[in-house]
């Protein structure tokens, strides 16, 4: 993508504060730094360890016009109030369960996310996650790092063969789409979906359905109060024991304490899970003591290039907003009207 309309008209400079100032609540790769800086804004970036404390978040938002968060920031009401200048938050990242929108909009404030550009990222950390339980790549590593490996077993990790399974997906967005594709085209797999609109691949079936008849579940769904702990014990519950379950859409969407019960109970094949609730999870979380279940610290989007497409389309937001152009990624495009 080129940068040479990623600037800021004079009028608008003019508008702004004498310094316009950007706040980065995380060190993101520096393309999208550049962009920003390129364009006459000053752009400061909490570089510490963790998250950014709600504290100084509070304090340095104050005159800040735009702020690139990260899912663990609360962007909600009382910041947004206390931030007079504020034209514009961006998440990096698709969702946005973590900023007030409607306050948000409420106050003239755009908000942007990342769609599109970290689909196939997340679907291949999806697939990877899939393959490395049905293989049980990871306590086969285990097994050679521990001395324990002294002969060929016949009976030793066996596996679980995805070729002709039933793939039930929860939620054929993008993300969902592209990783249905990449278990049928790749293993044959027969694909059902519990989703909102009815698709070209694969078959549109009930919640009930899709938790019986799935082989392996993988949710790909955003956070909202209907998606909340949908997942819960009773729900867990259905599913094929030796089902094999991947989310890489939200921890929340999971009720935790009910897939720890469940896991100890004997059940399902295996668990991927790239996101969890809280984030990150506790080191005693039972979870983590079992060799059926894999987490991985939210890494769906970890590779260069999706990072810096990342980076380059919160730096657009930001641009575009302070230019009340609409955003590559809108999330509230009804903000100014």
């Amino acid at each position: 993508m080129g940068n040479s309309f990623l600037f800021l008209s004079s009028k608008v400079y003019n508008q702004l504060m004498e310094k316009p100032k950007i706040l980065v609540t995380q060190s993101i790769l520096t393309n999208g730094i550049e962009i920003l800086e390129n364009a006459g804004l000053e752009v400061e970036i909490w570089q510490q360890k963790g998250p950014i404390p709600r504290e100084t978040l509070l304090k340095l938002a104050k005159d800040k016009v735009g702020i690139i968060s990260m899912l663990s920031d609360k962007i909600d009401s009382q910041l947004l109030e206390n931030s007079p200048e504020l034209k514009v938050v961006t998440n990096y990242a698709v969702g946005f369960n973590n900023i007030d929108v409607a306050s948000a909009t409420k106050k003239k404030i755009a908000v942007g996310n990342t769609p599109g550009v970290l689909t196939d990222a997340t679907a291949d950390l999806a697939m990877a996650l899939l393959l490395n339980l049905s293989r049980k790549i990871t306590p086969a590593k285990e097994n050679v790092i521990n001395g324990e490996w002294i002969n060929w077993e016949p009976l030793g990790f066996l596996g679980k063969s995805l070729k002709g399974k039933t793939l039930g997906v929860y939620g054929l967005g993008r993300i969902g789409h592209a990783f249905a594709k990449r278990c049928v085209d790749g293993f044959g797999m027969k694909l059902i979906h519990y989703s909102r609109t009815e698709k070209l691949i694969g078959k549109k079936v009930d919640l009930e359905t899709l938790l019986k008849e799935s082989d392996v579940i993988s949710l790909h769904c955003p956070l909202t109060e209907e998606t909340r702990e949908r997942f819960d014990y009773e729900k867990l519950s259905k599913t094929k024991k030796d089902c094999i379950f991947i989310n890489t859409a939200r921890g929340e969407v999971v009720n935790e304490k009910d897939l720890e019960r469940l896991v100890s109970e004997g059940h399902f094949f295996g668990v991927g899970l790239d996101v969890t609730a809280p984030e990150p999870i506790s080191a005693n979380s039972p979870l983590l003591k079992s060799d059926r279940v894999l987490v991985t610290p939210h890494i769906g989007s970890a590779d260069f290039e999706t990072r810096s497409a990342m980076s380059e389309l919160v730096a657009r937001n930001i641009i575009s907003a302070l230019n009340k152009s609409p955003l590559p990624g809108f999330v509230n495009p009804d903000v100014w009207n």
